[in-house]
This record gives C-alpha cells, sequence and structure tokens, in this order.
C-alpha cells in the first residue's frame, strides 16, 4: 500500500480511489486533471508500505516540517536527474525513487551499520 502526503500529512491512496480523474468523450484525462496532477507533482511524494512499516516499528514519527525536507530533497534530486537516490536526514537513512517520487525505504541510524545501499545515483544531504 502506498502513501500520498498532502500538506504534510500522510493519506492512505485507497482514500482517494473515489476522486478519480474524469475523463472526456475520447478517453483522455481532462486538461484540468492533467494540470492538478503536474501542479501537485512537486508538492507530494509517496511512502511505500514498507518503508511506512519500517518507521512505524522502528518508532519514528515524522512532522510536517519533516515531510517537508524530505519533498524538498526529492525535488532538488529531480532537478539534478537522479532517478534513484539515498536522502540523509537527521539519523535517518531513505531510499527514494525520484521518477516515481515515492519513499522506498528507511532506516534508522542504529540499524544502518554494515549496510550496502546499491542502484543509488546520488545523496542528498538535509
Amino acid at each position: 500500500m502506498s502513501y500520498r502526503v498532502i500538506n504534510g500529512k500522510l493519506y492512505s491512496l485507497e482514500d482517494f480511489s473515489k476522486y478519480t480523474a474524469k475523463e472526456n468523450k475520447n478517453n483522455n484525462a481532462s486538461f484540468e486533471s492533467i494540470l492538478a496532477k503536474e501542479i501537485n507533482k512537486k508538492d507530494s511524494f509517496s511512502i511505500s508500505n514498507h518503508a511506512a512499516e519500517r518507521l512505524r516499528d522502528r518508532n519514528i514519527f515524522l512532522n510536517e516540517s519533516d515531510m517537508s525536507k524530505l519533498n524538498e530533497g526529492i525535488n532538488k534530486a529531480s532537478e539534478k536527474g537522479a532517478k534513484e537516490s539515498l536522502i540523509l536526514y537527521k539519523d535517518i537513512v531513505f531510499v527514494a525513487s525520484i521518477k516515481n517520487r515515492t519513499i522506498i525505504t528507511a532506516v534508522d541510524k542504529s540499524s544502518s551499520k554494515n549496510n550496502v545501499f546499491t542502484n543509488i545515483d546520488s545523496v542528498v544531504l538535509l
């Protein structure tokens, strides 16, 4: 299950299933839905179920400020053309798919020792 962050709050994508984009007669997405999607793209990201479980298991809670900083890190990596990025924020390591705007996994400082992160093309320090 994935989550979407809106204004620093986590929402399950299932919550938005009733708000699907309306399509016109030609089965193309309407201009308004495409525009809204592009505008919101830089303001939100998803957290994978795996990452959410790891955060919850380690009692790591992110507030609106934390979410904003992570979004800023994803935006910076995207501007530089990154695809998969390791984001260091406070004592937490996040691995993110920049293309999909999704946090794939999260590792805290104590459990990150002796780990190897592969398939990463960039590192963002926040």
